[in-house]
């Protein structure tokens, strides 16, 4: 089948992000029964195998929640239109991450029975990292309790003041019946939000003057993008202004992305193809956003690649999917050139040549096999064995290195073991298939005990990927508590020596240094400094000093876990013309670490979360106290829509597991939280004193 083609300026691609629960993946579905993908809109918590097309793993299915972004590609008024439905969960916020850094625009989605929540919030700030446009849609607005207004004012208060509405509700909560349009100031209305198509008329006589008022202040909004129409609806007023001009005048301030337009409905029903419209007309095509910068590796000098064929080929590798049927999928984003079926590309994160072996469209799990994707698209490529996330693809002959997509450490381990010697194996290929897959997963060995090592953003991402292991590779395994990646740090400098001297007979060892230890800023990390002066500790000597400093820090101190932000600078020595070697220095690196971050007064961080719980007021006392008690600190409180309160905190990761859980229980299942990992924390003196006992005690 011949792929349908369209220009560049008719391309979009488009991120669906929201809260979870909003009804992100829903309105997928809606969209794409209304462009023809679909013959039924399926249900995302599905019966008899009709789950939503977005959400394709089993534990999607079963848990009515997106766990992987899953890219689609459907056509509407000629555009084609690459979507990814991204999770709202916020153990998967990397997926939504990887995927803000390669879209053009987005769309936000809303709960219209809870306005703006937690995970509204950080989908937002991530789409305003990467200055990504948007344009908004409140869903649920026809179900008891859906309000668009309240909604609207949601927005307002804790996103953007800049959010105007494009279209407003005729009806309200189960009445709703359609739409005014504000721009060519129509009503588009339907009997039942199944309808197959919409019915164009004029608007209500009782909306009449509220679809004026908010006409005239989207107008207003609308001509500071253009001098010239600015002038003239001075001059002569909003009727001066046409149709094409407020909607060119529109689109320019949408593109600035720090203008959104808002509209509403229900994201199952036939007002998706209002929301279509708006993200045809206002969203970004690729020839929209300026060219993508990178480095030439050779060189390091800055090169613009832009959004055309004829430029030399650059794209980035965005995410990974192992596919049952075809093995490992690896999506790219072209930015430019064209890449081909069957050619030879460089990765140039890498350094190697890879061929290309086939190139598929994604329409979910469902693939259509094409030649080659051009600039500014999306599609997946089957055949490419060593390049993950973030690498970047390029011509052999015109390289180019990509920025990568950097991700946090994860704060939370649990031990797995293989329950026979025959999932041994297979456990080992599961796990790197998975840490291929997620950036945020990993997986190591621990050398004290043995043991495997798993490492993700919070227990339901662990969940999910040890309930993916027994699934997709068939291997039962045996799993640990859960564990806190905890971290040590000093607050002191110290001045010590590390000697490593053992000269009885024969070719002796010699190494001498002395080393200041002080605090590095935070997030810093480590850093060495070389300060000797004179050869008192020659130059071959350095680098193993410096090694056996970072492999100790690593093995931690005073409690095992790896010491960050530290600065050692290496200021003396002295050495052997006989008996030194590197091994000699590379000891007394170490000696000299264990003792001087002894004296620099040591303490241990551990990870803590910002923590947002929204709770009925009745319930408000429990969970305050229930926080507190688990060492949390209240930053902040908030009304919300129907009395319900939002409570921000900051709490240690360790106190938090089963929280979920808890809070349901102490709630009757009404309160609900979303928590991120803000930043890591001094331990209080008490409580460390118990980790590092618990510790040397193993």
């Amino acid at each position: 089948m011949a792929e349908r083609t369209v220009a560049l300026k008719d391309l979009r691609n488009i991120g669906i992000i929201a809260h979870i629960d909003a009804g992100k993946t829903t309105t997928t579905e809606g969209i794409l029964y209304r462009t023809g993908i679909n013959h039924k809109i399926g249900e995302v918590r599905g019966a008899n195998g009709d789950s939503a097309t977005t959400d394709w793993m089993a534990q999607e299915k079963e848990r009515g929640i997106t766990i992987t972004s899953a890219a689609v590609t459907c056509f509407w008024r000629d555009h084609k239109i690459n979507i990814i439905d991204t999770p709202g969960h916020i153990d998967f916020t990397a997926e939504v991450e990887r995927s803000l850094r390669v879209l053009d625009g987005a769309v936000t989605i809303f709960d219209g029975k809870m306005g703006v929540e937690a995970q509204s919030e950080t989908v937002w700030r991530q789409a305003n990292k990467y200055g990504v446009p948007r344009i908004c849609f409140i869903n649920k607005i026809n179900q008891t309790g859906g309000d668009f207004y309240k909604s609207l004012d949601t927005i307002h208060a804790r996103l953007s003041k800049q959010a105007l509405p494009v279209h407003l509700p005729i009806g309200f909560e189960k009445d709703i019946n359609g739409v005014v349009d504000l721009v060519d100031m129509k009503a588009y209305t339907y009997t039942d939000y199944a309808d197959h198509e919409l019915v164009q008329g004029e608007i209500p006589a009782d909306m009449l003057e509220k679809a004026k008022h908010a006409r005239s202040l989207l107008v207003e909004a609308a001509v500071e993008a253009d001098d010239e129409l600015f002038e003239r609806f001075l001059d002569k007023g909003e009727d001066s202004i046409t149709i094409p001009e407020l909607k060119s005048a529109l689109r320019k301030r949408v593109l600035a992305g720090n203008f959104f337009l808002v509209s509403g409905g229900d994201g199952r029903g036939v007002i998706v193809e209002k929301l279509l419209d708006i993200m045809v007309d206002y969203l970004p095509s690729p020839l929209d956003v300026s060219g993508i910068w990178g480095v030439n590796p050779k060189n390091g000098d800055e090169i613009e690649r832009k959004p055309a064929e004829t430029e030399p080929l650059a794209g980035l590798a965005f995410k990974i999917a192992t596919d049952p049927f075809v093995g490992k999928l690896i999506f790219v984003r072209v930015y430019s050139g064209k890449l081909t079926a069957g050619s030879y590309v460089l990765n140039t994160t890498t350094g190697e040549k890879e061929r290309v072996g086939r190139i598929v469209r994604m329409h979910a799990d469902k693939r259509e096999e094409i030649d080659s994707v051009s600039a500014g698209d999306i599609a997946a490529v089957i055949g490419l064995k060593d390049t993950f996330t973030g690498h970047t693809l390029a011509d052999p002959a015109h390289p180019i290195a990509l920025e990568s997509i950097t991700f946090p450490d994860p704060p939370v381990s649990i031990a797995v073991e293989p329950k026979t010697k025959a999932d041994q194996e297979k456990m080992g290929v599961a796990l790197q298939r998975l840490a291929e897959e997620d950036p945020t997963f990993r997986v190591h060995t621990d050398e004290e005990t043995g043991q495997t090592i798993m490492s993700g953003m919070g227990e339901l991402h662990l969940d999910i990927l040890i309930d993916r292991m027994k699934r997709e590779f068939n291997v039962e395994a045996n799993i640990g508590e859960p564990q806190v990646a905890f971290r040590e740090s000093i607050k002191g400098t110290s001045k010590v020596q590390g000697k490593h001297a053992k000269q009885s007979g024969g070719r002796g060892q010699y190494g001498d240094v002395w080393i200041e230890f002080e605090p590095n800023e935070v997030g810093k990390g480590f850093e060495f400094f070389d300060a000797v002066k004179g050869g008192v500790v020659p130059k071959e000597y350095i680098k193993p000093v410096e090694q056996g400093v970072k492999e100790t820090l690593l093995g931690g101190v005073i409690a095992g876990y790896p010491v960050v932000d530290v600065k050692a600078t290496l200021y003396d020595g002295s050495y052997h013309d006989v008996d030194s070697s590197e091994l000699a220095f590379k000891l007394a690196g170490a000696l000299a670490t264990r003792e001087g971050i002894k004296q620099a007064k040591p303490i241990l961080l551990e990870p803590v979360m910002r923590v947002e719980a929204t709770t009925p007021e009745e319930f408000m006392g429990d969970v305050i106290g229930d926080l507190n008690a688990r060492r949390g600190r209240i930053e902040s409180m908030e009304d919300l829509n129907g009395g319900a309160k939002l409570i921000k905190a900051i709490v240690p990761l360790s106190t938090m597991f089963g929280y979920t859980n808890d809070l349901r229980s102490m709630s009757q299942g009404r309160a609900a939280s979303s928590m991120e990992l803000a930043q890591y924390e001094e331990v209080p003196p008490n409580v460390a004193q118990e980790i590092i006992e618990k510790r040397s005690s193993k």
